[in-house]
């Protein structure tokens, strides 16, 4: 067993609840028991893909440090290795052949954030001095390296995303359709307006599950044709509120192991001001991610499974949402599947 890397942990964290080495947070809580509920969920065996096309939104005014996908190809011979044909010694091979590589931004479109990808400066040690720190204790320069740490950046070598992809990313979804209330108006959602919505849904969360946003702004994004408005998208929409302090208590206290949201940040950003001389500008990233080891997916397209929810009065179905399997990434583009 391993010492903990940490003195103190943050009010309202579970770190060291799974383990001293945890990694997954809790994802831990997604049993087999409850990955067999979730398949119960299954009565129709219809399929809705969860992802936008991974080159949308488009350009990168929405966000300026994430760029659209871009393709390489490998020379080959004269030419490249792409559309090319295969030959040997007597010229008889019929075969053409198309290899690519690309240039991908881990958090450009449908994405999930690994639990490296945002922490907080924290007194781990309780020594009056703060650390960069991030779930369960890892530090930011030790067990995060980027470029500004060392000569040659290593990445997440904890809480990377490849975590994510072993621990089997497959549960019960429930849909919370903020879409049918605000339309694209912008609304700031609390803990008493969701808890309304899902009573209304007739729709119940339970430990283990994935609580899925529809609020629309994917399909704003489908609509502008890859040349995103970002006044326009950054004032639609609904979004939680992640200095409501009831609803990360009830995230807290819901036994949910992850947040997925059609939008940009799941939470209002810029969020409302905060309190004392320094506080998080992403309060439910901090709350799900570094404290509570909860998982964020952001960008999905929930337009056509709400749908179809609606039309058959139910909000719950099996989710599988698997990142790339990638060491090291803060992040990881996701092609999520719901089946009904």
């Amino acid at each position: 067993m391993t010492e903990k890397r940490w003195i103190r942990r943050p009010e309202g964290a579970n770190w060291g609840d799974f383990g001293p080495d945890d990694q997954v947070g809790r994802m831990n809580l997604l049993t087999p028991e409850r990955r067999l509920r979730a398949i119960r969920e299954v009565t129709h065996g219809q399929t809705f893909t969860l992802s936008l096309p991974l080159d949308y939104p488009g350009g990168n005014s929405l966000f300026e440090y994430r760029k659209e996908p871009r393709f390489f190809h490998e020379r080959r011979g004269p030419g490249h290795n792409y559309n090319f044909r295969l030959s040997n010694v007597c010229g008889c091979f019929s075969d053409i052949v198309s290899d690519d590589a690309v240039l991908l931004y881990t958090q450009y479109s449908t994405q999930w954030d690994a639990l490296s990808h945002v922490g907080q400066l924290f007194d781990a040690d309780s020594d009056g001095m703060v650390e960069k720190v991030y779930y369960n204790g890892y530090r930011g320069g030790i067990d995060i390296v980027g470029p500004d740490d060392a000569p040659k950046a290593r990445g997440a070598q904890a809480l990377g995303i490849e975590n994510l992809a072993t621990s089997g990313v497959q549960g019960r979804g429930v849909l919370v359709d903020l879409e049918a209330r605000h339309g694209r108006n912008r609304a700031v959602v609390s803990y008493d307006e969701l808890m309304t919505i899902l009573d209304e849904q007739h729709a119940s969360v339970e430990p283990g599950d994935f609580l899925c946003l529809y609020t629309g702004f994917a399909d704003l994004i489908l609509k502008m044709g890859k040349r995103p408005d970002r006044e326009v998208l950054l004032s639609s929409c609904a979004v939680l509120d992640g200095r409501d302090e009831r609803l990360l208590n009830w995230i807290t206290d819901s036994g949910i192991v992850a947040i997925c949201a059609d939008n940009f940040a799941v939470e209002a950003y810029p969020a409302k001001e905060g309190s004392g001389e320094t506080y998080p500008g992403l309060p439910l990233h901090n709350h799900c991610l570094f404290k509570l080891g909860i998982h964020l997916g952001e960008l999905w397209y929930f337009a056509e499974l709400a749908q179809w929810l609606r039309s058959n009065e139910r909000w719950s179905f099996l989710l599988t949402a698997p990142p790339l399997r990638l060491p090291g990434a803060v992040g990881s583009p996701a092609t999520p599947i719901a089946t009904v």
